[in-house]
């Protein structure tokens, strides 16, 4: 039977969040497929971590898999993720809603669909304070202004009684991840949070970010597919294709010399590569399909180091060097290149 203790504070150097062999599996009208094939990271306190890949690599459904909030037609088949400790997937819908806010938090990338169109956002905020800390109604709401304070939100108190249609896509994003930090939890996990801001509000919401990572000393965990942010604001990186770990490491060493070609290929599709005259670099083809994932490599189509061996065995990943791990047939020749 799941039990549903809260989590017990995480041991000295213990990683703030350990995922191991994380596998999602989903259901299909023709089929069940796997969405997240053997994924597997961890980060410690005041460090971030970026997921980094395209669209539909697995990204998403890792992190949903991580709060459980998996869609019904998904379902983790494989794997532990530790929290503090403490595998959350051994936790019941109780354990699971006690650790929401004081130990595991997410920021969605859509804040108005995230938000509750029809209560006052002041209200909204003042939630957390009252069911987990055992706050007066009064007492949270004081609360909940002081943190509209500390994420920016101008005249907070008159502002609290505003619905997340009166703010702007900015400023709705600011009251999202003051929610998700309201109780100083332990991992933060921000997915895509500056996906349709323009580029001003994006630096704001990142420095945001990093500021009460830095004041809470958070394990962030940030999904994205900009290069530039993961450049700027991660220290590690896991990079993610077709549901699979493709390389790990920090991230200055990884974009300096990638050991998988699927990295290499990002990183040399970056704009300032671009030659006056000639088409924009791109990574070539597209991602398979869940439900046609070779049984070999999973870059294999788009690979052009792709060989026989790459279509009869997947490639685990080893060692690439101190803090790295690449899974490739063939990264030390990558790295000779």
């Amino acid at each position: 039977m799941k039990s549903s203790t809260l989590p017990a504070p995480a041991a000295t150097g213990r990683p703030a969040l350990e995922v191991e062999g994380l596998c999602v599996d989903l259901r299909t009208p023709s089929g069940t497929v796997r969405a997240v094939d053997g994924v597997g990271f961890s980060v410690r306190r005041g460090r971030t971590l970026a997921l980094l890949g395209e669209s539909g690599c697995g990204k998403s459904m890792t992190a949903l898999s991580i709060v459980g909030l998996l869609d019904p037609m998904a379902e983790v088949t494989n794997g532990s993720v530790r929290v503090s400790g403490t595998d959350v997937l051994t936790l019941g819908e109780a354990g699971r809603r006690k650790l929401a806010g004081p130990v595991l938090s997410i920021v969605f990338q859509d804040a108005l669909t995230a938000l509750n169109p029809v209560q006052p956002v002041g209200r909204q905020l003042a939630e957390p304070f009252r069911i987990h800390r055992g706050l007066s109604r009064r007492r949270a709401a004081e609360e909940a202004v002081e943190l509209m304070r500390r994420v920016g939100i101008p005249e907070p108190r008159l502002r609290a009684r505003s619905y997340p249609h009166q703010f702007s896509g900015g400023m709705r994003q600011r009251l999202l991840i003051a929610m998700a930090v309201a109780l100083d939890p332990d991992v933060l996990i921000a997915d895509e949070p500056t996906t349709a801001l323009d580029v001003t509000v994006q630096a704001q919401i990142m420095r945001l970010l990093r500021d009460l990572q830095t004041e809470r000393d958070m394990a962030l965990v940030l999904i994205t597919h900009d290069l530039a942010v993961v450049a700027q604001r991660a220290d590690d990186v896991v990079v993610m294709y077709a549901g699979n770990v493709v390389e790990t490491g920090p991230v200055a060493e990884v974009f300096a010399r990638p050991r998988h070609p699927y990295t290499k290929a990002l990183l040399d599709s970056v704009p300032e590569h671009a030659v006056r005259g000639r088409p924009l670099p791109s990574v070539p083809g597209s991602p398979p399909e869940l439900s046609a994932i070779p049984s070999g490599c999973v870059f294999q189509a788009r690979c052009p180091m792709a060989r026989d061996i790459c279509v009869r065995e997947r490639p685990r990943p080893v060692s690439a060097g101190a803090a790295r791990t690449a899974a490739c047939h063939f990264s030390e020749e990558l790295d000779r290149a």
